[in-house]
C-alpha cells in the first residue's frame, strides 16, 4: 500500500457536548504528514477540546478519529463510542504528543527525570536508553545544563521547553500543542516560539491551538479560524491574513490580538 498520501490524522464528524453545550460540533479536518496546522478563534470556541479530544482526553460523542489510515481510540457499542482498553489509548498517546498551556511537570522530580518518565513508565525502556533519549530531548530544547535542577527553579519558558522535551521523548508522529505561550510572561514567550520553530523545520506534524499570531504567520501550512464549535475558514496564511480582513468577525478578533 502506498502511504505517500495518506493523511497521518483524519477526523470525520468530530462531535463532543457537555450537556446542553456543543463544544465541537461535527468537525472534519485533514492533516497530512509533515503538515503544520494552526487553529485560532475566540476563547470558548472549542480549540482546546478538540485537540484534546484528539489526544484522547475528552471522549467524543460521535465522529471518527483515524490515525495513520485506521480508526483509533474508540468501539462502537449499542449505537455508542465507548473508549477503547487503557493500553491502546495509552499506545496512542505515545505516538501523538501534547504540550499544555500548564506545564503539568512532576514538581519532585528533576528536569531529566521529568523526560526520562514518559520513556521507563510508558514504553518500558531501560534506564540507560530513557536516559539517552531525555538527553537528546533537552539538548533538542537548548536545556541539558538544567538536566539535574528541579521544575520550581525554571523560568516559565523554561518550565514549557521541558515539557516540549519530555512529550518529544516519546517520538511522537503527531505533536498538538494547546496554548503552549499563553501561561508565559511576553518576555519568555519567544523562547519557547523558536523551539516550536525549530521542530517544525525539521519537519514535524503538528497541531497548534493558540492566540499567538507568529505561529499562523510564520508556521502555518494553514490557519483555521473555529467559533461555536465550528470551523468557518480553513486558509493558507497569506490568505488568511488578507482575504479574512474584509470578514467583520474575524477582523474584529484579529485586532484585539495584533
Amino acid at each position: 500500500m502506498n502511504t505517500a498520501k495518506q493523511p497521518l490524522l483524519e477526523l470525520v464528524g468530530i462531535t463532543k457536548r457537555f450537556k446542553q453545550l456543543t463544544a465541537v460540533n461535527g468537525v472534519n479536518l485533514v492533516v497530512n504528514p509533515g503538515e503544520k496546522l494552526v487553529i485560532i478563534g475566540p476563547s470558548g470556541s472549542g480549540k482546546s477540546t478538540l485537540l484534546r479530544a484528539v489526544n484522547f482526553l475528552e471522549q467524543i460523542d460521535d465522529g471518527i478519529i483515524r490515525f495513520e489510515g485506521r480508526e483509533v481510540g474508540y468501539l462502537r457499542k449499542h449505537g455508542k463510542l465507548h473508549l477503547d482498553r487503557q493500553q491502546v489509548i495509552c499506545g496512542l498517546r505515545a505516538e501523538i504528543g501534547m504540550v499544555f498551556q500548564h506545564f503539568h511537570l512532576f514538581p519532585h522530580m528533576t528536569v531529566l527525570a521529568n523526560v526520562m518518565e514518559g520513556p521507563l513508565t510508558v514504553q518500558k525502556k531501560g534506564q540507560r536508553a530513557a536516559q539517552e533519549i531525555a538527553l537528546e530531548m533537552l539538548g533538542k530544547v537548548g536545556l541539558l545544563d538544567k538536566k539535574e535542577v528541579y521544575p520550581a527553579t525554571l523560568s516559565g519558558g523554561q518550565k514549557q521547553r521541558v515539557a516540549i522535551a519530555r512529550a518529544l521523548a516519546m517520538k511522537p508522529k503527531l505533536m498538538l500543542f494547546d496554548e503552549p505561550t499563553s501561561a508565559l510572561d511576553p518576555e519568555l514567550v519567544g523562547e519557547v516560539f523558536d523551539t516550536i520553530h525549530a521542530l517544525a523545520d525539521e519537519g514535524m506534524t503538528m497541531v497548534i491551538v493558540t492566540h499567538h499570531m507568529g505561529f499562523a504567520r510564520e508556521l502555518a501550512d494553514r490557519v483555521i479560524f473555529m467559533e461555536a464549535g465550528s470551523f468557518v475558514v480553513e486558509e493558507t496564511p497569506a490568505d488568511f491574513f488578507s482575504d479574512q480582513l474584509g470578514n467583520e468577525r474575524i477582523r474584529a478578533f484579529l485586532n484585539r490580538l495584533i
